[in-house]
């Protein structure tokens, strides 16, 4: 049996040598990186919290092959192991960038709305992403889907058009996607339609707007359920000499589920009442130097209302600082004063978050 391996051994080396001989083998890049988020997050609300936690670690390999396709697997890897909310697959797609006006993208992926939602958590300034994008760009959606980082399963075209003074006027993103979130097959056999559009009239600056057309279903006892979801954003980003000024508003139509997806499992059909059909979210944020690429100052107004009333809205007034030790590593601090109208008691508040951030 000993000598039966080591011939098939020997005959597979033979093969592999071989082939590289006569086959072209086709060129790859691969850069294997990732980050970390630490937090340690202070609230006083009816039941303060005092708590240190992982926020985010994530792993991935990114590369190109035969120079035309960009690839990228990300994992996030911290978390409660199921197949919900621990870890678990984040990116998984091959985009072929050939042309600069046209892209294609197939596989997992974010979705192609709102500004805010591709950006790195690091990147994005503050303790957390907007509530508008918390909860109507898919990350963990008012709907009851599961929590997806803003992604989902899909196909994607985008690209830059007419070039001025080095940089593209135009940029366009559309999309089709499950509906469903990451990790999980499509329900209804439709897809969602997701798309945008900026202006981008002079470096730094870009004014966009994005439409979403699409629904989320699930399974119950009587057969499937599908909500829809219509949703649009208005978004407008300003960079420059390293201060950053960013706003969003985004609207959206369609009822939701009482429960999120895995809580009381995929069959749980009933509708959330008190959330309506409508809500919107708006937030407008600066961050600036105060030693230029090293310490900043933030503050953002940040206001959500899940059934577009006042009587339902959570406001958050939040400041802060960074201090950029490399652009590896970063220490924030973040104060919150919140108004959360949806609290019986206890409904004005103070945040308190503390976030270590390093890439490797």
């Amino acid at each position: 049996m000993k000598r039966f391996f080591t011939i098939v051994l020997a005959l597979g080396v033979c093969a592999a040598a071989f082939a590289q001989e006569s086959v072209k083998v086709p060129a790859l890049t691969t850069k294997f990186s990732g980050f970390v988020i630490t937090r340690a997050n202070y609230t006083s609300n009816a039941t303060p919290d005092n708590t240190m936690s992982l926020r985010i670690a994530r792993v991935q390999a990114a590369g190109k092959i035969m120079g035309d396709f960009d690839y990228r697997l990300q994992l996030q890897v911290n978390g409660i192991s199921n197949r919900i909310g621990g870890p678990r697959i984040v990116d998984a797609y091959v985009e072929w960038q050939k042309y600069k006006p046209f892209y294609v993208k197939f596989g997992q992926f974010k979705r192609a709305f709102t500004f805010e939602n591709p950006m790195n958590p690091i990147d994005q300034g503050f303790y957390g992403y907007g509530q508008g994008i918390d909860k109507l760009a898919g990350m963990n959606d008012r709907v009851g889907e599961h929590s997806s980082n803003g992604r989902d399963l899909g196909l994607q075209f985008q690209g830059d058009l007419f070039e001025l003074d080095d940089h593209p006027l135009l940029h366009y993103q559309l999309g089709f996607y499950n509906g469903q979130g990451i990790n999980v097959s499509d329900v209804d056999n439709t897809k969602d339609i997701i798309g945008g559009m900026w202006f981008i009239p002079f470096e730094g600056a870009r004014i966009g707007a994005f439409g979403w057309y699409g629904n989320y279903a699930r399974v119950g006892s009587m057969g499937t359920v599908v909500l829809p979801r219509r949703r649009y954003a208005l978004s407008g980003e300003y960079k420059f000499s390293d201060w950053t000024l960013r706003s969003e508003y985004v609207h959206s139509y369609g009822p939701a589920f009482a429960t999120g997806y895995g809580n009381n499992g995929t069959t749980d059909v009933t509708i959330n009442p008190i959330l309506g059909d409508y809500s919107d979210a708006f937030y407008a944020l600066v961050i600036a130097p105060i030693i230029p690429n090293v310490c900043h100052f933030k503050a953002r107004y940040d206001v959500y209302r899940d059934n577009k009333t006042w009587e339902r809205a959570n406001t958050r007034f939040d400041a802060g600082f960074d201090y950029q030790f490399t652009r590896n590593l970063v220490l924030s601090a973040i104060y919150s004063y919140a108004i959360d109208e949806r609290l019986s008691e206890t409904k004005n508040f103070h945040i308190l978050d503390f976030q270590l951030s390093f890439r490797f």
